[in-house]
């Protein structure tokens, strides 16, 4: 029987949940990430878990090749540590642009930035726009 995963959409506010992020800083992502996502895909902010902000939803296969619950197509989270980005990297021309345009380092399917400051703005909304537009691999 395969398991359910724990990341599942919730009905809590993200906008909420941005204001009430324990630092300016980290408010500030939140909001300005949440604009810029929306603007982009078209989609509300969806809570994904407690503290995901997700957009769209797409059927997800585990690496294993099982199918499981959906998951987001692109969204965020406003860490402590870093801010992390998914859906971003698997994208047409994402190492590309990633390479030559942001500091950041990927994990399995996530793009990390210590700051939004260490990421072009046009870059990144061009990354999110790449990811949308192209087909969902998940996080």
């Amino acid at each position: 029987m395969a398991s359910t995963p724990k990341t599942r959409p919730t009905d809590a506010d993200p906008v909420a949940y941005c204001a009430a992020l324990p630092t300016p800083r980290r408010r500030s992502v939140g909001a300005a990430l949440m604009t810029l996502f929306e603007e982009v895909t078209g989609e509300p902010s969806v809570m994904w878990g407690p503290s995901m902000i997700g957009y769209g939803s797409v059927p997800h296969t585990a690496a294993t090749g099982r199918s499981s619950a959906d998951w987001f197509v692109v969204g965020f989270s406003p860490r402590t540590a870093a801010i992390s980005l998914y859906g971003l990297q698997s994208a047409p021309g994402a190492a590309e642009l990633l390479a030559c345009r942001g500091k950041h380092r990927t994990g399995a399917g996530c793009v990390y930035v210590n700051g939004l400051a260490d990421i072009d703005p046009s870059v990144l909304r061009e990354l999110v726009a790449l990811a949308w537009a192209s087909e969902p691999t998940g996080c």
